[in-house]
């Protein structure tokens, strides 16, 4: 565990609601320099360097008397503070491991922005084709037409890979859309995600980490509609013959199902299992105007819902321990820096301007977001077609 004893940062706490929803002023992107961003001059005297959060080990800087994180058996996990971005404390941050559905939530955050939610769609008879085995399912059918709202209840409350397929399949395809999920990803600074199936089912060389959950986590609670998905219980799904049946949010932490207490103040975000990640989970949790976000991913011991008592468990700490710790890193420590002035970057190309991945090149990112971006602006001008009237955002 490493252990610091810097002066001790204040940060105002601040969480402004719409309708219960968590909305979060932007947070000014920064480099990845080797210091705290946000600070004069690009470094601050009493925050650590975000490379601290790549070392393995659990990592905290505690004043005198702080709570000490408690001993969880997950692989990775982290704690940070949803509106200024930065982390109380974490373990294995980086570590890169497959992530199951917890990816759906960076699918959402590629997706969700091109795709109007009153439009309604007919399945066609390939649009389920490849939905993997044993693959969650909300019960999409072909020749059935949904709204594109119903898809994303789809995908939230009940993990349905049938539903990400044909909102892929709407927004560009399925390439198109893992293509666009990774430059999001680039943009946002989580560079340990490897997306390869956006529905976050198991494929060979697809990883995400404790850190860049957070991240998408933290992405998706200033968008109104990803935070109403992500924190509905219940909702209901169109069935046959013009009737609906009710479908029940899956993350048991917001439901209490099964005998999970539900948290106090939770608010979202996204659960996941698959055989081979285990049991994942991003939770977020607002309490006296603070918003926590932790990221627990594949508990080693005590069951299938461990999952969610060690993320409890985090949340309390994160709670009791908030103003009495400095922090080990940011969430935006690896974000894009947008430039100001004459020469500023345009919003819409802005995702081309990424720092590059180890081993990886500018060029082949910024043509990812690229194409990413003019993919949308075809998936727009389609759908307003096939409507015949001006798309609604």
């Amino acid at each position: 565990m490493t252990i610091g004893s810097s002066s001790r940062v204040v940060v105002s706490a601040c969480a402004l609601c719409t309708a219960g929803l968590l909305t979060l002023a932007p947070v000014p992107a920064a480099a990845h320099t080797g210091s705290d961003p946000g600070a004069p001059g690009g470094t601050r005297a009493s925050a650590p360097r975000p490379a601290l959060l790549y070392r393995s080990g659990t990592h905290v800087r505690p004043h005198q008397g702080a709570p000490r994180p408690p001993d969880v058996s997950a692989l990775s996990w982290i704690v940070a503070d949803a509106r200024s971005g930065e982390v109380l404390a974490a373990h294995d941050a980086h570590r890169k491991l497959p992530p199951a559905s917890t990816l759906k939530t960076l699918f959402a955050l590629a997706v969700l922005p091109v795709l109007p939610a009153g439009v309604h769609h007919r399945v066609g008879p390939d649009e389920l084709a490849d939905v993997g085995a044993g693959s969650s399912l909300v019960g999409v059918r072909e020749g059935q037409t949904y709204r594109v709202s119903d898809l994303w209840h789809g995908v939230f409350l009940n993990s349905g890979n049938d539903a990400v397929h044909v909102l892929a399949r709407l927004s560009g395809g399925w390439r198109a859309a893992a293509a666009r999920m990774q430059a999001k990803a680039r943009a946002l600074g989580a560079l340990d995600t490897h997306v390869h199936s956006p529905d976050g089912y198991d494929t060979p060389g697809q990883v995400s980490s404790a850190y860049d959950l957070a991240v998408f986590g933290r992405a998706g609670l200033r968008n109104p509609d990803f935070a109403r998905y992500c924190g509905t219980v219940e909702a209901r799904f169109p069935g046959r013959g013009g009737g609906s049946y009710p479908i029940q949010n899956t993350n048991r932490l917001l439901t209490g199902a099964d005998g999970v207490k539900p948290y106090d103040g939770l608010i979202g975000v996204k659960n996941g299992y698959t055989s081979h990640a285990g049991n994942t989970l991003v939770a977020a949790a607002r309490r006296d105007g603070r918003t926590l976000l932790v990221t627990v991913m594949n508990p080693r011991s005590g069951g299938g819902f461990a999952v969610y008592e060690e993320a409890r468990e985090l949340l309390d700490w994160g709670f009791g321990a908030a103003g009495r710790v400095d922090p080990v890193g940011s969430l935006d420590a690896l974000r894009v820096r947008a430039r100001s002035g004459p020469e500023a970057v345009p919003a819409a190309t802005a995702a081309a301007v990424v720092v590059p991945d180890e081993g990886s090149g500018w060029s082949r990112t910024g043509a990812i977001a690229g194409a990413a971006a003019l993919g949308a602006l075809a998936v727009a001008f389609a759908l307003r077609g096939r409507t015949g009237r001006p798309l609604r955002h």
